[in-house]
């Protein structure tokens, strides 16, 4: 009997302990927020109903490493507190079990003295489910902006409007290094921004285009030349020359209004020199070659020798000096082997494709960081999001570099990167040649063919994207030494092949850089109209000169013919050797034909068209995409000038 009585004395002690616990829980729960914020608790907000229920927070505020974290929150618990040789900050791994709520909870921050500080975190309930989230593809056609060079909107922001702060005698404080605007010179900021990309989306829907990439938006607080965006110095902030993080979701909620999406360019291999953590770093190794940043040493850039990443003979110095050098001295290079700075990585680029609702990511500098890095960061995105896209940049011109990179590929050393698609720099190049070339046995439009019958070497060729230039590149009609027609058949034959189109802002209007070829400033020139003092005005064709009007109807037609054409998106491609300076290239699928007839001769050329009967066009009747004229494929064909035919079945 009394052992009896010590069992149900134990029981019910245990029961009211418990009930006790559950109580204190629930007491806790239902305390009022403190709603305080800490300098920087990173990700600022993360998401319920990820596959991944682990979640690292960065912690900055002074002395925060002196403190001991707690939280209370149904489903949300610290698995582990991780110290930094800065006191100023905590890394603290949570687990976000799978039925946790969304909502709100203090994380409480006790020191040794028994002082408290708060903050208030928000864990939010997804917008849509994981397999919404539909990446590009080779339907796709994409406009490639640089903000700041696209349209100004919103002259309120062109230095920043991060000024509301004062300090001590009332001063206005410029937040920004660079905060003028100064449009005759290239280098310098000209005000462009995001609502000046959302204001001509008609315009970019009308040209046929079907998905954007803006150069980065992140804030680049660097001294000068901050426009382009690659120097980013906050990885959570959008710069307040471009806008506000609403303005940025508003450009994604208008774009996909017009069923056009929105893709994000990302940088993981560095960020900029005055990037704020530079000022107290973490670890003793968040950047590479950290302690000559620190001891003001000189700053170690890469070697820049990218096939070192496939090289099997590689010496381990050039490997080191490759993925450890900083792009340029303003770059610091984030050194993924930190899996601290890893783990930041990939979740700042989920966070952004969930607060934004992105259609894919363009990942800058493939090549540069840690490879296994980029293997783990494409995976983990592709896992949370199956039909997601992400192109990473790969600049080579050896197809045998650019499919090692692509997911699939057969790779010696049995790497698997996870990305479905590359950058075509190799086909960019064949092209250009391809037209510029006097033709011979192994010049001219030779290079055309023989370099898409690389494409036995993808995994898949059509989650390839190809682009006749780019922000980094001189314009095409410039690499075309201003020959129109040689630019349409450049053009014609990009938009033909079975890969992702891009095409950089201006293409449309000849733009070029004859002045200063190559010139980066001089590439990223104003498009005209953005401004509201512009005599030229490209979005209405106000002041266009003839030939740009009459480029601008021909991708415009081409364009739009495209985004319906199944052919063009997934049909068979066909092509038959150069002759006698013609190229034919065509694309099928079921009753579509598409033909794209290259011609570089001046003299009228007749074409024996029975050398072509394998496609079966005998007798048929085609249009012509951009004249909207009858065609009857007969036995011939006369060529009267140089230039492009494209031609389809399609009525």
């Amino acid at each position: 009997m009394k052992l009896f009585n010590a069992l149900l004395f134990i029981s019910l002690f245990g029961l009211i302990i418990s009930c006790d616990k559950k109580d204190k829980k629930v007491s806790d729960s239902l305390k009022p927020l403190s709603n305080n914020s800490l300098e920087r608790v990173e990700p600022p907000n993360w998401f319920v109903g990820f596959k991944d229920v682990s979640l690292q927070l960065l912690v900055k505020e002074d002395k925060i490493g002196n403190s001991k974290p707690s939280i209370s929150y149904d489903g949300v618990s610290i698995e582990k507190v991780n110290k930094a040789r800065s006191e100023n900050y905590l890394f603290i791994d949570l687990n976000i079990g799978k039925s946790t709520k969304a909502g709100k909870f203090d994380i409480i921050f006790t020191f040794d003295d028994g002082t408290k500080k708060t903050h208030t975190y928000e864990l939010k309930s997804r917008e849509k489910p994981a397999e919404d989230y539909i990446g590009f593809n080779s339907s796709d056609a994409i406009y490639l902006i640089t903000p700041d060079r696209f349209a100004n909107a919103d002259i309120s922001n062109d230095i920043g409007s991060r000024v509301s702060k004062a300090n001590k005698i009332g001063e206005s404080i410029q937040f920004l290094k660079e905060n003028s605007i100064n449009r005759a010179d290239d280098y310098a900021r000209h005000g462009g921004d995001i609502k000046g990309i959302t204001n001509h989306l008609e315009y970019i829907n009308e040209m046929g285009f079907t998905a954007i990439w803006p150069c980065p938006l992140l804030t680049n607080d660097m001294l000068k030349s901050s426009y382009h965006g690659y120097a980013i110095t906050d990885l959570y902030e959008i710069d307040p020359r471009f806008g506000t993080l609403a303005d940025y979701r508003e450009l994604a909620d208008e774009s996909r209004k017009k069923g056009i999406k929105l893709i994000m360019d990302q940088v993981a291999n560095h960020c900029g020199s005055e990037h704020w953590w530079m000022k107290d770093l973490p670890f003793k190794d968040w950047v590479n070659h950290q302690e000559n940043f620190e001891n003001k040493g000189a700053l170690i850039t890469s070697n820049h020798r990218r096939t070192s990443n496939q090289d099997m003979y590689a010496s381990k110095a050039d490997k080191k000096g490759m993925a450890d050098g900083w792009f340029v001295p303003t770059m610091p290079d984030l050194n993924q082997k930190n899996p601290f700075m890893a783990k930041y990585i990939i979740q700042n680029s989920i966070w952004w494709i969930e607060t934004i609702g992105l259609g894919g990511i363009r990942q800058d500098t493939y090549p540069y960081p840690e490879k296994q890095f980029m293997s783990d960061w494409a995976g983990a995105i592709m896992k949370e999001y199956p039909n997601f896209s992400i192109v990473g940049e790969e600049w080579s011109y050896n197809p045998l570099l650019i499919g090692y990179w692509q997911t699939g590929a057969n790779n010696k050393d049995g790497y698997e990167s996870n990305l479905k698609s590359t950058m075509d720099f190799a086909m960019q190049r064949n092209v250009v040649e391809g037209i510029n070339e006097k033709e011979s046995w192994d010049k001219g439009l030779v290079k055309i063919y023989e370099g898409l019958a690389n494409d036995f070497h993808y995994t898949t060729p059509k989650d390839i994207m190809v682009f006749p230039d780019n922000h980094d590149m001189s314009r095409i009609y410039t690499q075309l030494k201003g020959d129109i027609a040689n630019t349409k058949m450049a053009l014609s034959t990009y938009l033909m092949l079975p890969r992702i189109l891009q095409i950089y802002y201006g293409t449309e209007i000849l733009m070029e850089d004859f002045k200063k070829p190559g010139d980066h400033g001089l590439i990223r020139t104003d498009f005209p109209g953005g401004w509201k003092d512009d005599t030229v005005n490209a979005f209405t064709g106000k002041g266009l000169k003839a030939d740009q009007k009459d480029m601008q109807s021909f991708l415009k037609k081409f364009l739009n013919y495209r985004k319906n054409s199944k052919a063009i998106h997934d049909g068979k491609t066909v092509h038959f050797a150069p002759f006698n300076g013609t190229y034919f290239l065509f694309r099928i699928l079921e009753d579509e034909v598409v033909v794209n007839i290259i011609n570089k001769n001046d003299a009228p050329i007749t074409i024996d068209l029975k050398r072509y009967s394998e496609i079966g066009l005998e007798g048929k009747k085609l249009k012509n995409i951009i004249t909207g004229e009858d065609f009857v494929w007969e036995d011939k064909v006369v060529l009267s000038e140089k230039g492009s035919i494209i031609l389809t079945t399609k009525k």
